[in-house]
């Protein structure tokens, strides 16, 4: 549990307003892993509290308590916010939802702590979304103890090759794929890719795509993603329909309607 009146790296992964001031928060920070916080008084006016509270802001926090959910007694910015826009802004909330719906309470997870402040500024950098969701979804399975092997086949453990085709299915794993198999079928050099945390090439985002829904989908649950439902409201091909080249709102630019999460 965290320290009390120690200062921690943390983020805010989500917030709402509690009671007629206050903030109730949820707090990733180094060495406490995920937690419930209230900031008392932080949208009162003139608070600098409530600026810096906010997704996607390196903080510096201190908590007090004994309860399951701690107050914060406080805040101070540890950089400057991490630039996230358009479509990485919204990869940026599919990260703080899948360990929102992932991560348990009180549970110190430090090695995934530095890999999520690192796929943040990776997002804010590299225009390939697609890659960086995948190698978050991939290294938090593992870090959570429900990693998968894509480099070699279930049934028979032979390595997978970048010119065959295969099939993936929860119960069993990479298979090599038949006419009967379930599952989502794709390319070695997919699966390959992802093994070894190499950049998809355009027909493999999607493949990828699938198949981390495949395997993430028991974890999450049958509730919708809100993040994917926002990308749709925002980029969905309903707005694609009335304008034939749909455009990012907060960068202008154009962008593709199919949901990288």
């Amino acid at each position: 549990m965290p320290r009390q009146d120690r200062l921690f790296l943390a983020f805010v992964l989500h917030r709402r307003d509690y009671g007629n001031t206050s903030l109730l928060l949820d707090i990733l920070g180094s060495g406490q892993g995920r937690f419930p916080a209230i900031a008392k008084g932080a949208r009162r006016p003139r608070q600098p509290a409530s600026a810096l509270l906010q997704p996607f802001q390196p903080l510096w926090l201190a908590v007090a308590g004994r309860g399951e959910v701690r107050t914060l007694t406080r805040v101070e910015g540890a950089g400057p916010p991490i630039p996230l826009q358009g479509r990485a802004l919204l990869g940026g909330f599919y990260l703080n939802e899948l360990l929102l719906r992932l991560l348990g309470r009180h549970d110190p997870q430090d090695p995934l702590f530095a890999f999520y402040q690192s796929a943040l500024s990776r997002l804010a950098e590299d225009a390939d979304l697609e890659t960086r969701l995948r190698q978050f979804e991939l290294r938090l399975l593992d870090e959570l103890g429900y990693g998968v092997r894509l480099d070699q086949v279930a049934e028979d453990g032979a390595p997978v090759l970048a010119d065959r085709l295969y099939t993936y299915e929860r119960e069993h794993g990479v298979r090599h794929a038949s006419e009967r198999a379930a599952g989502p079928r794709l390319s070695g050099a997919t699966l390959l890719a992802l093994t070894n945390g190499e950049r998809l090439a355009d027909g493999q985002r999607r493949e990828a795509r699938v198949l981390l829904r495949e395997i993430l989908a028991p974890h999450l649950g049958a509730r919708p993603l809100k993040s994917r439902e926002l990308y749709q409201r925002w980029f969905g091909s309903g707005a694609i329909a009335e304008s034939p080249q749909r455009r990012d709102p907060t960068t202008a630019r154009p962008v593709d309607s199919e949901e990288p999460c």
